[in-house]
């Protein structure tokens, strides 16, 4: 992970997600991974995650509440940052073909040099993985 040598980039956080996951649990999990990324506080003014997942209330709701644009990915899309990815599950990667969607998303949404710059946080509903922009 480029950790702080990027710091210049937009902030793009991967999610994943059950459906039916509440704003506060994804809320829990977005802020423990900036804490834990030493971002804690900072904007991230661009949510990524699944097509399939991008009309989830609570996601919507969070996406609202933090003035975030929200990037639907399309699970095809994804496969591309497989290799980029620094974590992997193997039940993920059967159903996605990635090892991790949400630094999958978080990449893709950061699009070309985008870097990740924390890899996921798992807790019981949701996974978040921080990426930025090159610009």
């Amino acid at each position: 992970m480029a950790g702080r040598k990027a710091l210049s980039g937009r902030l793009v956080a991967g999610l994943g997600l059950r459906a039916g996951t509440s704003e506060g649990d994804i809320r829990a999990c977005l802020d423990l991974t900036l804490a834990t990324a030493g971002l804690a506080g900072e904007v991230v003014p661009r949510f990524a995650t699944l097509a399939a997942r991008s009309a989830e209330p609570g996601l919507l709701a969070l996406a609202k509440d933090r003035n975030a644009e929200l990037v639907a990915i399309p699970d095809e899309a994804l496969k591309g940052f497989e290799a980029a990815c620094a974590t992997r599950s193997t039940r993920i990667a059967s159903l996605y073909g990635v090892g991790s969607v949400a630094e999958a998303a978080a990449l893709a949404a950061a699009g070309l040099g985008g870097v990740l710059v924390q890899s996921r946080i798992t807790t019981a509903r949701v996974t978040c993985a921080l990426a930025r922009s090159a610009t």
